[in-house]
């Protein structure tokens, strides 16, 4: 690939892209995606091996979450995204907004929590690291909805709408950061929000409904704005290569639908996981006012009992 100006491309026929690229481009993602899988799948064995259950939904959400990040990072699609400003959006859009709620739904934190051994009285492993990391100032700070809703914003207008995002484009290990800050994001704005794993934010699902809602109209406005556009904004793709047969314009307003369209698809899908995880709630709730009950019930009765024998002993 020949970056130069706007980061445009020589002029190749689309078959033979990415064939320029460095294998460490497509392996950094690769071997991440690999390492997830395979930790993941290490700590679910060691909890059957222990005679614990974990839930095969969470599993098969957290592979489909990796999987998605390896779809758009690791393929051919990663190639166009260099070129094409509306497949490089599906990228965004599926990295930052898709991925991060099917890793979560995983619950990969507690999942690590059960599966880590403690490492004993007075000593630190990793399971006790993990809990100090997870109940530390940094973390109180990241995951709160002052830092988190601001900077779910900030991705999209104060990247996009500079020359920050194509000085990221000009190189390699730009657009790898590009791509792990949009996934870390993801990650911490919607975390506090699901609520699977453990945090230090566990706001209540009427809160929860409100931070999710803060946040998703601003990506619909932002795709409303480049579809709007009467000319190009991106300076990357202002001159697509003319193998691709593509026009700047069209192809900006096509990646302007695409992130309106994406807005509302995880809105539904956190909304659903929410509106299930309340009702569960509300049963276990439930579950344990039955319990309180009954066991009052029993002290009330064998209180009675107890005052109908002192009045029998008196009356003898």
């Amino acid at each position: 690939m020949d970056h130069s100006g706007h980061g445009t491309m020589v002029d190749l026929p689309p078959f033979t892209l990415g064939r320029g690229l460095e294998p460490s481009f497509d392996a950094f993602f690769l071997v991440g995606c690999l390492l997830a899988l395979l930790l993941y799948g290490y700590g679910v064995v060691r909890l059957m091996r222990r005679g614990d259950a974990w839930p095969v939904g969470r599993t098969v959400s957290f592979v489909l979450g990796v999987l998605s990040i390896a779809l758009v990072m690791c393929t051919k699609l990663n190639d166009y995204g260099m070129v094409m400003f509306s497949v490089h959006m599906v990228q965004h859009m599926v990295i930052s907004m898709l991925s991060p709620i099917l890793l979560l739904l995983g619950a990969p934190i507690t999942l690590a929590l059960r599966a880590l051994p403690t490492a004993g009285r007075g000593r630190k492993g990793p399971r006790e690291l993990l809990l100090m990391l997870l109940h530390s100032r940094y973390m109180k700070v990241i995951t709160h909805p002052a830092f988190t809703i601001p900077m779910f914003i900030a991705s999209l207008y104060a990247l996009y709408f500079t020359p920050l995002f194509d000085f990221l484009m000009e190189s390699k290990p730009g657009h790898i950061a590009m791509m792990v800050h949009f996934l870390a994001v993801g990650l911490v704005f919607f975390w506090p929000i699901m609520g699977v794993d453990p945090g230090p934010h566990r706001p209540g699902y009427v809160m929860r409904m409100l931070e999710l809602f803060a946040g998703m109209p601003f990506h619909a406005f932002f795709g409303i704005a480049l579809m709007m556009a009467s000319e190009p904004m991106i300076g990357t793709y202002m001159n697509p290569p003319a193998s691709l047969g593509i026009d700047a314009l069209a192809d900006q307003q096509a990646g302007g639908g695409i992130a309106w369209a994406f807005s509302e698809i995880p809105s539904v899908v956190v909304l659903v996981a929410l509106m299930f995880q309340w009702r569960k709630s509300e049963e276990r709730e439930a579950k344990r006012k039955d319990r309180a009950a009954d066991r009052d019930g029993d002290k009330e009765l064998e209180a009675y009992n107890a005052y109908l024998a002192s009045l029998n002993a008196r009356s003898q």
